[in-house]
């Protein structure tokens, strides 16, 4: 039997002193809504009104389920967020863990074969035609990030590759497959092992020529020779441990007088640099017809250069090496084991935890990480539960999960948040909607965004990456003592010439274009059909964009900006028109470029 109620709600106001909280055990509304019916005085189309009580049909598991893919993916549509919003986020995470990872070196090879294809059926000679190159790779990495499932692996992957930084900006631009082979490292080992990471990284030839120890030989005083320090300085510095001595919490330890410690000093250059001598290549390419074996000294022109560096140890220093804290490596090891054990000392460093933990807290989540916060994830990277330190799944797990990460509270302090990368934004964009790619392929050149925002996955200008961490935008951002790293790619040319690239993505249609257009591929475009009925209620259509690209974040004047200038449109095709001119706007406002 249904009992029906009928609530009068009374104000009653009394002294303080008389006013007393009663315990209730339940409470109407939000799903509290067992036997209760709720009827309207207006005849309603509505056949569910009992959602008034229920909440269903409340748009926050969705807001949730938005904000958290944004950080974990780079990017989705309303399929996605419906498919989440149920689903326990660490759930998800532990079915993204389960899923295989997307080789980036095949899919380039994948892709080569199809442009090699159509140049020779377009009687091209063969020795003639280039590749695989840079403009490959960038056809590689977008065709992956379009179409894999491993989705967090992959966000993962390149925000380690903003630390384990090699580039197409050298003489790598021509090994595509040398690039991808190295991201692939990186792809393999987001839910391994930090550890796992540092090693292979060292061992890689496109690291080791982009950091100068492939073929780095052992001193020879006489003839004035003395081991490369480049590699040396950049594991300790940009890889591992950084410039001082950190707390768990990410700050600095300091000395007597309140100033930073050094991690390590030139002598400590010198000493890491003679572990990275004797490395030389695995193997020989296919274009070498000079010898048969691999030696140390082969160019990059001549080394298979996707596979491990090996140790060629008649060019390995053989003494002691005096390393951090006191750690020394014995004389008269094979190379190798100088190598594990150097990596194994740097990888137990106090600094390795907070390190990693701001860097990838900053490429995921927010810049300015409370102290807490950075500590919490540290911890997981120290031990992950069962004993393990440098555990990945451990550490994105803490990074996600935390109640900074996911709590409104933290989401609304001024100091909480970060604008989104370029690269991020675009493919965020692209991946929202349908899209028309008539040929199927998601070629695309990647220079065009690179030269216009100035980023592009494994092009950074230098081994600095595109942005420090700890960059911090003259103005209200540095005075408050925060740091803001994507400001430092966005300025007076980046920011106009991204409002001409949404211009160009939405309302010229053109998502991307290859560089094979003349061989028959098109360019590729947005499809918005599915959507544009709903612009017949602008409101309608900004709730939808409010959850795909805000997360339920859009202010008010934004909302206010954009409903009255889409009302304008009423003439012609004013449906296509409108949602192209809503996209536009709002993808050009601080609600859909500041992640919060």
């Amino acid at each position: 039997m249904v009992r029906k109620f009928t609530y009068t709600l009374l104000l009653w106001v009394f002294p303080y002193y008389l006013i007393f909280a009663q315990v209730y055990t339940d409470y109407l509304g939000a799903g509290h809504d067992q036997d209760i019916v709720v009827t309207a005085s207006s005849s309603s189309q509505n056949s569910d009104l009992s959602a008034t009580v229920s909440g269903k049909g409340m748009d926050n598991a969705k807001m949730e389920a938005a904000r958290f893919l944004a950080q974990a993916t780079f990017g989705f549509d309303m399929a996605l967020i419906e498919s989440l919003e149920n689903l326990e986020f660490e759930a998800w995470i532990d079915n993204q863990i389960a899923l295989p990872p997307t080789s980036l070196k095949t899919t380039v090879e994948d892709v080569w074969a199809e442009v090699l294809a159509l140049h020779l059926a377009n009687g091209e000679p063969a020795d003639e035609i280039f590749g695989p190159y840079q403009l490959h790779f960038n056809y590689g990495w977008w065709t992956l990030n379009m179409t894999n499932a491993d989705l967090l692996r992959q966000r993962v992957a390149y925000s380690l590759s903003q630390i384990f930084v090699t580039s197409g900006n050298s003489d790598l631009r021509d090994r595509a497959p040398s690039m991808a082979s190295y991201y692939d490292i990186l792809i393999n080992n987001a839910f391994g092992n930090y550890k796992d990471i540092l090693l292979e990284v060292s061992l890689h030839p496109a690291m080791g020529y982009y950091l100068s120890h492939l073929n780095n030989p052992k001193a020879d005083p006489i003839n004035n020779i003395h081991p490369d320090e480049n590699y040396a300085r950049e594991i300790m510095q940009l890889f591992s441990i950084g410039l001082y001595e950190l707390n768990q919490d990410g700050s600095y330890v300091l000395d007597g007088n309140g100033n930073p410690i050094p991690t390590y000093d030139n002598d400590d250059i010198k000493e890491f640099a003679k572990i990275f001598t004797g490395l030389g290549p695995g193997d020989i390419n296919d274009n070498v017809d000079w010898t048969d074996e691999p030696y140390f000294g082969l160019g990059i022109w001549g080394a298979d250069m996707t596979i491990p560096m090996v140790m060629y140890e008649n060019f390995h220093e053989t003494g002691p090496k005096n390393l951090l804290n006191g750690f020394v490596i014995p004389s008269g090891q094979n190379g190798m084991t100088d190598i594990e054990q150097t990596i194994d000392h740097l990888f137990n460093h106090q600094n390795v935890g907070p390190f990693v933990a701001l860097r990838l807290i900053q490429r995921l989540v927010t810049s300015n990480p409370s102290p807490q916060y950075i500590s919490r994830v540290v911890a997981a990277f120290n031990n992950n539960g069962n004993g393990i330190r440098g555990d990945m799944q451990a550490v994105i797990k803490a990074i996600l999960l935390d109640d900074e990460a996911r709590s409104g509270t933290a989401m609304a302090q001024s100091s909480f948040g970060r604008l989104k990368e370029p690269i991020v934004r675009a493919i965020q964009i692209a991946k929202s909607l349908p899209i028309d790619s008539p040929l199927g392929r998601y070629w695309n050149n990647g220079y065009d965004i690179a030269n216009q925002l100035k980023q592009f996955p494994m092009l950074s200008p230098t081994v600095f990456n595109f942005y420090t961490f700890d960059h911090s935008p003259n103005g209200p951002i540095n005075n408050m003592g925060l740091t803001a790293p994507e400001f430092k790619i966005h300025d007076t040319s980046s920011s106009i010439r991204y409002i001409n690239k949404v211009n160009q993505w939405v309302v010229n249609q053109t998502l991307w274009w290859s560089w094979h257009g003349y061989l028959g591929d098109p360019n590729v475009e947005l499809n918005t059909s599915s959507i544009e009925s709903m612009s017949l209620n602008p409101e309608e259509m900004l709730n939808y964009f409010d959850i795909l690209y805000c997360y339920g974040q859009m202010s008010d004047a934004t909302r206010k900006i954009i409903r009255e200038r889409a009302v304008g449109f009423t003439n012609g095709n004013y449906q296509y028109n409108r949602t192209r001119l809503i996209m536009y706007l709002l993808l050009l406002s601080p609600d859909f470029t500041v992640m919060k």
